[in-house]
């Protein structure tokens, strides 16, 4: 047998967020100074879940009966081992050659490297 938890039954809970600041209360209660993010899932025929992490969202609102679950954050470690074991060293050293940036200065291919990872990380380079 578990020991109860929050997500056992709805909760009331008011969501605001402007994208840089915002606020989350669980049954009339303000935990804002405790949360650093969350997730609001919603799906029809059930009360939507609320997973609370750390910082609040970008313009998030809402306010009803959800339940409320308290998660943990995930190790990016496992996610950019993945994202680099993807990576065709002959493209990233292509891309990171032809930057525009190079500038001459001391370790500037790992620089270039580096941000051209973090561009195709980002959606901002192509592999």
């Amino acid at each position: 047998m578990t020991a109860p938890s929050m997500a056992d039954r709805p909760h009331q809970v008011r969501l605001t967020s402007n994208g840089l600041t915002g606020s989350v209360e669980i049954d009339g209660t303000d935990v804002s100074s405790s949360v650093q993010g969350f997730n609001l899932e919603a799906r029809l025929g059930s009360a939507p879940l609320l997973v609370l992490y750390a910082a609040p969202q970008t313009g998030v609102q809402f306010d009803g009966l959800a339940h409320v679950a308290v998660g943990d954050q995930q190790d990016p470690g496992v996610a950019v081992a993945a994202f680099l074991a993807n990576i065709d060293p002959a493209a990233l050293s292509r891309a990171a050659l032809n930057r525009d940036d190079l500038d001459g200065t001391p370790h500037e291919l790992t620089r270039a490297m580096l941000q051209t990872l973090a561009d195709m990380a980002t959606g901002k380079a192509g592999t």
